[in-house]
């Protein structure tokens, strides 16, 4: 069992429940999965870019991603249907949890000037974040990659409101920004 999915069972858990009021176990918000997706709209011209995306996706996570392909032909942008632009991986259970704790303790706090992420929720306690490079990631080895490539990490939980869903990755380790900042 991970580090911070025992910290959730034993401290976070109950905190929740006596906050919110909770009368089960069950109604507590948990993590479900976190999926981490990166477009390669350069894909289209260079074919190789999407193995490199593939290479630094399953470096990250631990995990092979599923190649996402256009679901619409899209002129302007010289696209067509079914053509591969992106890859994403879902990640869930141990992997889950071991993503988050690196994505919060060593990767997050590593990118310049970091002074937290914004806290904008979905309006159903779900979280995307958007990076700008990989390389904040200590597995990626810098001399191996091609290009620097964005990616959108979304945290998907089980709360039915913002601010319990907020409590819940506050709780976790994910650092928003105060706000004032």
């Amino acid at each position: 069992m991970q580090r911070l999915q025992k910290r959730y069972r034993e401290e976070i858990r109950p905190a929740l429940m006596e906050e919110f009021g909770y009368r089960n176990m069950m109604e507590v918000p948990r993590l479900q999965k976190i999926v981490v997706n990166v477009g390669v709209g350069e894909a289209l011209d260079n074919a190789k870019a999407l193995d490199h995306a593939v290479q630094d996706v399953t470096t990250i996570t631990g995990q092979q991603p599923v190649v996402t392909r256009a679901r619409k032909s899209i002129a302007s942008f010289k696209l067509r249907e079914g053509r591969a632009i992106g890859v994403k991986v879902t990640l869930r259970g141990e992997r889950m949890w071991a993503f988050l704790d690196r994505l919060c303790n060593v990767a997050l706090p590593r990118q310049r000037d970091f002074r937290g992420v914004p806290d904008a929720l979905d309006g159903h306690g779900n979280f995307t974040l958007g990076l700008r490079e990989q390389l904040m990631f200590t597995e990626v080895d810098y001399d191996s990659i091609d290009k620097i490539r964005g990616m959108e990490i979304s945290i998907v939980t089980t709360a039915r409101t913002d601010e319990e869903g907020r409590r819940l990755l506050e709780s976790l380790g994910v650092p928003f920004r105060h706000r004032g900042w």
